[in-house]
Order: structure tokens, then C-alpha cells, then sequence
């Protein structure tokens, strides 16, 4: 739904919290519970949908008749579609993710493929005058880019994706931007990884791979640079230590898109025996949880997921900060339910989600915004609302006061 003060950006969550790889499953959970979130958070106005669109899934619309049909059905509940989490291509529910969550990655035709055919999706699904942003994974997992190399075919893969996209705007007058979300032990983890990546590799020689379809180095640079941004994931960000706020605006400043902020909060806590006891309660055998410890001196310890190995190997001495990529609730603010309290129990990076950050938001020309909390499924039975509307609704809650003020 459109929010902020101008009205200007699109505020929608994540579909990829509810179980099902089918578009069957994702219209179903629309119809369940996209359904009763809008009712209490924008009963009378049309709500924004974060479609979360894997392989199977988009194959079932590749056919342009069933996607006019799917635009007429949002029509008529009073929601529209504007982003795509192309994130994972296959199983995201139900099943060990963990790192095969970056495969297939973009060094593959296969990545390129499925996020044309995302693209052409939601070409024919965003209404008049708004533009559309797919995220997707940031380039490759590090470990495997270390072993295998690969980067020139990242690129190259890359800059026909967004040729591909311009030839969508040219057709469709749809304007589709394609946002890599940095995540931590990935390729592009930190803004740092975003930079030296498009000044050093993605521009130059994207621009070259382009040029002669284009006709020339400035038409090539200007696809790329006009189709092909960062999504940036509060969440990831705070793990690493990193201000998102200070993202948004190095990113924009450096001239690389921000087509899509994802809101959504990290765990943290003391680096304590008490808070790592805590977080067992967080393990589990789904989803990467990286985890980070700052200490004091500033240097950062790296695990590459939270298990009950490395939280038994957690150093207490000297002092220092734990963080660990599990998306909590961001209207859990900590101190609840045997979690610890404000005096150093555990908590979350909720309070990241500044006036500041907002700013910073509007400052870039990002419109799109996504409440991204995945994790229902997995959580701790007492971080969770009697229903997932519920927990839904209750972050749209707190987010839309802070919005509206940007």
C-alpha cells in the first residue's frame, strides 16, 4: 500500500512466511491471510503485496492469459502486486534450506532463466505507474566463489538479465528493477562487497558484454546501472555491524540503485553464557542463521551458521556482542517469555528501524519496502502470535507510524 507523507512508496510483507512452492499455495495464503492482514491494516485502500514467486511457481504463470486472469483476481481483492522475492528458486518451507538456498546461483543460465520469467510475470502484474523490483541472491555463496571462481560468468549473466528487462520496459512499458540482496558469508555481504563489485567488475564489464547490442558504452552502462541495484535487508546489515541507514546513502551516492528495503531484525545480545543458552532455543536444522561476535577491541568473530556447536564454543571473555541472521518479529523488542530483559538479556536489532533509516530511504529514490519476517515457522513457540495474521498485522503496527513520518 502507498505510505510516507507524498505517498509515493509501497509498503507491503513478505509472502515467502507462508509454506508452498505452487502459485496454488501463494494464492491461497493471499486469499487466507493477505485477506485478514489487509482487513485490519488497510481495510478500505489498496495493500501491497510482496509476491514470493519460486521456479514452480512462476512456470505456473508463465502463460500471459492465466496472468491477466491473476490481475483481475488482485483487483478485485483490492491488493496489487509491485515486488517479487526471487530469492529462493525451489523449497523454502519444510525442509533443510540452509546454504542451497544461493543455488542456483548467478554464475548459471538457470538464475538468469527463472528471474527473466519472474520479470515478465510481474511485467503484466504491476498496475499503471508503478514500477516493480525483483530481489534475488546476492551474486553467489562466498565459499563457492572461492573454490570455483566464476565471477565473469556472474557478470555476464547479470548484464543479460538487464537487457532482458529493458526489453520487457521497451514491450510492456513496465519499468522492473532487479535488486541483489548482500547477506552475510555471500558474495556481497557488506556495502564495501557492493561497491568495489560494481566499480571494479559488474559496470566495466557488464558495459563491455553490452555494448554492441547496445550501440554504445553510455546505452550499456545506462541498462545496467537502471535495471540492476542492491536490496538492501535490515536484518543482514545489522549482523554484520553495519548501519543500513549508512548503506542507503553510500549506495546512493556511489550511483547503485536501492530499488527495495527489506524491515526485518536480527537476534542480539550480550556475548554472555546466559545469552548463548538462550539462543539454542533458536537453532534450527532449516535456515542459515550466521552468526557474528563484536568485541570490545573492535574485531569480529564469524561463524558460518548458529548450531549448538558454535554456541558452545561461544567465548564469553573478554566482552562482547552476539548477533546471529534469524529474522525476528520485529514488534519483539526482547525481555519476553524467559528471553532475558533490557539489563542484558537477549533482543533484537529492531530498533535500527530509525526516522533516520526512513530518510536515508526516501534521500535514495527507493519506493518499495517489505516487511520481511520468514522465520513463523521456526520460531520459538513464545515469540509467536495466535495466528501469523496477527503477527503480521502487529508489525505493520509498528512500522507505519515510523513510515508516514519520512
Amino acid at each position: 500500500m502507498r505510505v510516507g507523507t507524498a505517498g509515493r512508496t509501497h509498503l507491503a510483507y513478505c509472502l515467502n512466511i507462508h509454506p508452498g512452492e505452487r502459485w496454488e499455495d501463494q494464492r491461497a495464503a493471499i486469499e487466507r491471510w493477505s485477506a485478514a492482514v489487509k482487513g485490519q491494516v488497510a481495510p478500505d485502500r489498496p495493500f501491497g503485496l510482496g509476491l514470493r514467486l519460486g521456479n514452480a511457481a512462476a512456470g505456473s504463470l508463465a502463460d500471459p492469459d492465466v496472468r491477466r486472469d491473476v490481475r483481475r483476481w488482485l483487483d478485485a481483492l483490492g491488493m496489487y502486486a509491485f515486488t517479487v522475492n526471487a530469492f529462493p528458486y525451489g523449497a523454502f518451507h519444510g525442509t533443510a534450506v540452509k546454504e542451497a538456498v544461493y543455488a542456483p546461483d548467478w554464475r548459471t543460465e538457470a538464475r538468469l532463466s527463472y528471474t527473466v520469467a519472474v520479470a515478465r510475470v510481474l511485467a503484466d502484474l504491476l498496475p499503471e505507474g508503478v514500477d516493480g523490483s525483483i530481489s534475488t541472491v546476492p551474486g553467489s555463496y562466498r565459499q563457492w566463489i572461492a573454490r570455483d571462481g566464476g565471477v565473469p560468468d556472474m557478470v555476464a549473466n547479470l548484464a543479460e538479465a538487464a537487457w532482458a528487462m529493458e526489453a520487457i520496459e521497451a514491450e510492456t512499458g513496465r519499468t522492473i528493477q532487479l535488486a541483489l540482496e548482500p547477506e552475510p558469508d555471500c558474495f556481497l555481504a557488506k556495502t564495501d562487497d557492493c561497491m568495489a563489485f560494481w566499480n571494479d567488475t559488474l559496470i566495466p564489464d557488464g558495459t563491455e558484454f553490452l555494448r554492441s547490442r547496445a550501440g554504445s558504452s553510455d546505452r550499456a552502462e545506462f541498462c545496467l546501472r537502471r535495471h540492476i541495484g542492491v536490496c538492501v535487508d535490515t536484518c543482514h546489515f545489522a549482523v554484520e555491524f553495519e548501519s543500513a541507514e549508512s548503506a542507503v546513502d553510500s549506495l546512493a551516492a556511489a550511483g547503485i540503485a536501492v530499488p527495495k528495503v527489506q524491515l526485518s531484525a536480527a537476534l542480539r545480545g550480550p556475548a554472555t553464557a546466559e545469552v548463548a543458552g538462550m539462543l539454542r532455543q533458536f537453532v534450527d536444522s532449516v535456515y542459515l542463521h550466521q552468526m557474528r561476535v563484536r568485541r570490545a577491541d573492535g574485531s569480529v568473530e564469524c561463524w558460518p551458521d548458529m548450531t549448538m556447536e558454535s554456541l558452545d564454543a561461544l567465548r564469553t571473555d573478554p566482552p562482547g556482542e552476539v548477533r546471529s541472521h534469524f529474522h525476528v518479529p520485529l514488534h519483539w523488542a526482547g525481555g519476553k517469555a524467559g528471553f532475558g530483559g533490557s539489563g542484558g538479556g537477549l533482543a533484537s536489532t529492531a530498533g535500527e528501524l530509525t526516522p533516520g533509516l526512513f530518510a536515508a530511504v526516501e534521500r535514495a529514490g527507493c519506493r518499495h519496502l517489505e516487511i520481511e519476517t520468514y522465520t513463523y515457522g521456526v520460531l520459538p513457540q513464545e515469540l509467536r502470535a495466535a495466528t501469523v495474521a496477527e503477527s503480521i498485522v502487529s508489525e505493520y503496527q509498528g512500522v507505519l507510524p515510523m513510515v508516514n513520518r519520512a
